[in-house]
């Protein structure tokens, strides 16, 4: 048994420092120290919580992806090896991860933008997505709402680790399904969590649309052909169409279920609370297109 643990622990040790390593090569020292910090808060989040719990919970498994065609990394997981019934633990468990993350997320995103400099677009890049919190937090640091008439914050690698963090939690936070937003509302809401995911779901495609939409216009607006507009457009669908896809896998995992049942009586004040909270942390981080190419 001792054998064993060891090399478990090896796997998560292992999966750690390559993860630490193909941020590295994606962003340097400051975007990989970032990002890694807030990734493992977030996932030790979970992990205590659950643990607070008794639940039988892994150590995060860190996922490294080759640098230079991706940020180095598609986050972390921990294993559940029972589902959590339990509507209390399971919001508090949702719930943990997210605010864990945010609370190293967003001084770095402070102390980034502080370091950053706002300066004119550049040509070649990208113009990273504004939510309500991240263009709030420019707007009080530089006094303008940016990007404006072709200027931007020009982001220092810790700028731009904090507001993948910021993606990241926003992306765990959508309420549908087995993402720790589905966990907060399942436990909230029990079984019309199922038909509220179905509708959310649907939703996403919906966003994707949208937001392709407002893309092709801008782009047709700028002199780009219908063909290259649409190619430009494609950058807005894709994040969502993929998450859409991600989603459907892990209900096709689960039976066909968005998420297992939960047991026992409706939530408490201060749990209702949190998971009104919860919602209104995921508005605030909402990101309708990720990232784009400067026109």
């Amino acid at each position: 048994m001792a054998e064993g643990r060891a090399r478990q622990l090896a796997i998560h040790a292992g999966l750690f420092v390559a993860t630490c390593g193909t941020t590295y090569l994606a962003g340097g020292v400051y975007f990989a120290a970032t990002l890694m910090t807030i990734l493992v808060c977030h996932e030790m989040g979970h992990y205590v919580a659950a643990r607070r719990y008794g639940l039988d919970v892994s150590l995060p498994y860190f996922i490294p992806l080759p640098p230079g065609i991706t940020l180095g990394t598609l986050g972390a997981v921990i294993r559940m090896r029972a589902p959590i019934s339990d509507r209390n633990q399971l919001l508090v468990v949702g719930a943990a991860g997210p605010l864990a993350g945010l609370v190293i997320a967003i001084p770095a995103l402070v102390i980034g933008l502080q370091l950053s400099e706002v300066g004119v677009i550049p040509a070649e890049g990208a113009l990273e997505g504004n939510s309500i919190l991240y263009g709030l937090t420019k707007l009080a640091l530089f006094g303008q709402w940016l990007p404006s008439d072709g200027i931007d914050v020009n982001l220092h690698p810790m700028a731009f680790a904090a507001w993948v963090g910021l993606l990241v939690t926003m992306i765990n936070l959508i309420p549908i399904g087995q993402l720790d937003g589905g966990h907060v509302m399942r436990a909230w809401l029990d079984d019309r969590h199922e038909r509220i995911s179905a509708v959310l779901h649907r939703g996403l495609l919906a966003v994707a649309l949208l937001g392709g939409g407002v893309l092709f216009t801008l782009a047709r607006d700028s002199g780009m052909g219908a063909r290259a507009a649409l190619g430009y457009a494609a950058l807005s669908v894709m994040p969502w169409l993929v998450w859409s896809l991600a989603l459907t896998g892990m209900r096709s995992l689960s039976g066909g279920e968005y998420h297992p049942p939960v047991t026992g009586p409706p939530l408490d004040r201060f749990h209702r609370a949190l998971a009104i909270g919860m919602i209104i942390v995921f508005v605030l981080l909402f990101v309708p297109i990720p990232m784009r190419a400067p026109l």
